[in-house]
């Protein structure tokens, strides 16, 4: 028994626990959009967020399984508690977890309809190109960040709502809702200002190995206060775009909501020693916790109205 739990942590952990509720989130944060572009009545499809969920999750381990296979050396550095840098999986494991959950993302996208296949499929060769040689993408800072926010910002967020959107209203246009444009664009820069700083705890083994990111080149206390200040670019922007253009969302909601989340940030920057690599890693998993409620507090909005 104790074994089958220490594979299904290790699998767990093989998975990055915080891009799973990350994929989890953006998955459902769109489904309640969608619904909330139509003025018929609330309806849940589980079989469609079901099945769009399981596709998208098997994307994710795909992806970041990939980068784990990849990157054995330097996570042994960086990251020596992931399973195959610690030697919970072997290799050939993980080749058979990336594999099959490869397969399973593209054949649950196929099922699920057009717009969820190119979605997956695009998100599947991104990610590829980013880890695996001899393209390996990751190796420059600015196509590393460009992979990063371009899926997450962009590809994930319009194609879900497209998918949903067709699925939940047989929308014959394709057709991209404010609402969405404005999620989509706060995710995008809020992506980049994940993209740049999750390298700054993991500059030893990427020194080490060659590696060319925004924290080598630019230093960590730079690229600190850089996502800090686009931090405070996206979640200042919000609140702009919803007085001016998001007359169809809870305005007082999102912007109050957005005003205590920038507040938060900065007052937990403020303790972050960049010195201890602890803290610095701490502040990166708390950055994701803002993403986290980002797919909660906008759908909110938009439903509130």
């Amino acid at each position: 028994m104790r074994q089958y739990a220490a594979g299904i942590y290790s699998f767990w952990k093989f998975s990055r626990p915080h891009t799973i509720i990350g994929t989890t989130l953006s998955v459902l944060g769109l489904y309640l959009i969608a619904q909330s572009a139509s003025n018929e009545n609330f309806h849940l499809q589980l079989w469609q967020l079901w099945g769009t969920w399981i596709a998208c999750l098997c994307g994710n381990i795909y992806i970041v399984g990939l980068n784990q296979l990849e990157d054995i050396e330097i996570d042994r550095i960086n990251k020596p508690h992931l399973p195959l840098a610690a030697g919970e999986f072997s290799p050939r494991q993980a080749q058979l977890i990336v594999g099959i959950t490869g397969v399973l993302a593209l054949l649950f996208a196929w099922v699920m309809g057009p717009f969820l296949l190119l979605m997956v499929s695009v998100s599947l060769a991104i990610g590829t190109a980013y880890s695996l040689p001899p393209i390996r993408l990751k190796r420059f800072p600015f196509w590393a960040a460009l992979c990063i926010f371009s899926v997450r910002g962009a590809i994930v967020n319009i194609g879900l709502f497209l998918h949903f959107n067709q699925k939940l209203h047989n929308a014959k246009e394709i057709i991209v809702t404010g609402e969405v444009w404005a999620l989509t664009l706060f995710i995008l820069v809020f992506t980049f200002a994940i993209a740049i700083f999750k390298d700054v705890p993991d500059i030893e083994g990427d020194r080490q190995y060659n590696m060319s990111t925004f924290t080598i080149k630019l230093g960590a206390v730079a690229v600190f206060n850089l996502a800090r200040w686009v931090l405070t670019v996206c979640y200042v922007g919000m609140s702009v775009v919803a007085i001016l253009y998001l007359a169809s969302v809870n305005q007082v909601f999102l912007i109050g909501s957005h005003v205590i989340m920038l507040g938060l940030m900065w007052w937990r920057s403020r303790n972050v020693d960049l010195h201890d690599r602890s803290a610095i890693a701490q502040f990166y998993q708390f950055i994701w916790k803002l993403f986290f409620l980002e797919y909660l507090i906008f759908p909110a909005a938009c439903i509130l109205n």
